[in-house]
């Protein structure tokens, strides 16, 4: 799911930066890109990708 939002954040940057719209200081294409990449790296080390399964022992 993180990798998800990485993208997302990584597309809509690159639309603003191509686009040359002028944004705020807050929602900049370089502020979108580190979001990006932080979301990306919290993706790679595994953060929210609990994978719960329960086992069933027969008796």
């Amino acid at each position: 799911m993180l990798g998800i939002a990485a993208a997302v954040a990584f597309g809509v940057a690159f639309v603003i930066n191509a686009a040359n719209i002028a944004t705020d200081r807050i929602i900049s294409p370089t502020s979108l890109m580190l979001l990006g990449l932080t979301l990306l790296a919290l993706h790679l080390s595994g953060v929210a990708t609990s994978t719960y399964t329960r086992r069933r022992t027969r008796r």
